[in-house]
């Protein structure tokens, strides 16, 4: 199993360990990426990504090895602590430059085989809406089955954690790795992926953008071919 965590700060905090330690009873490969050091452009709005190409970004360099990490791997983590109760502007920063993989232009056929997890971590409140930005990007990636764990560990660095929230975290890893393993290689998308796919398919049908017309014909989605089996 190929694992990619994905971190909205910079330093191995509360949420990184969270995420870590799913990451290792998870077990296989592990490949970690920090935001924002690497990876910290923000979007500049330039609309290159949907009109020409994702690579006419003019940071495509520098986040395509995070790009290709994340359509190896087989599980995706997604790890922010809580910023007045959303993402950090890192983790925003990062998912605005995939715009133009939401399934309306042009999804990567591999997110639909996916698992995905979004992990947060507040003092105290924030983490149900900060879990909430980062689903809201990988459900529209196409990935099919995506896990919320948000933790309350009433403080502000891991040190200071206390023993009861860490076991509590350890066993709540616990119980979220089996249902990972027990699901692995028999995901495929639900209703409401299917639906939503179906209306983009109609969409593309009569013409969105060049970039994505071309690509949902050269893929076959606009006739019966599906980016699932």
């Amino acid at each position: 199993m190929k694992i990619v965590l994905v971190c909205g700060q910079n330093h191995k905090g509360s949420t990184y360990h969270v995420g870590r330690c799913l990451a290792e009873k998870l077990g296989g490969e592990i490949v970690e990426f920090f935001l924002p050091k690497d990876f910290g452009e923000y979007c500049v709005g330039c609309t290159n990504c949907f009109m020409k190409g994702e690579d006419a970004c003019p940071h495509y360099q520098k986040l395509h090895p995070i790009t290709k990490a994340m359509d190896d791997a087989d599980v995706l983590i997604f790890a922010s602590p809580v910023y007045v109760y959303h993402v950090t502007g890192s983790m925003k920063s990062f998912l605005d430059h995939y715009g133009y993989r939401w399934m309306v232009h042009r999804p990567e056929e591999k997110m639909f085989a996916k698992q995905a997890v979004c992990i947060s971590t507040a003092a105290g409140a924030g983490c149900r809406t900060t879990d909430k930005d980062m689903a809201d990007s990988l459900f529209f990636w196409g990935v099919p089955k995506i896990y919320r764990y948000g933790l309350a560990v009433q403080a502000v660095a891991w040190k200071g954690v206390k023993k009861s929230i860490r076991n509590k975290m350890e066993k709540d890893m616990d119980v979220l790795a089996k249902k990972i393993n027990r699901n692995a290689g028999r995901i495929k998308p639900g209703i409401k992926i299917k639906s939503f796919f179906f209306m983009m398919h109609l969409l593309q049908r009569k013409g969105f953008n060049e970039a994505d017309r071309i690509y949902w014909k050269e893929k076959g989605w606009t006739g019966r071919k599906r980016p699932w089996k």
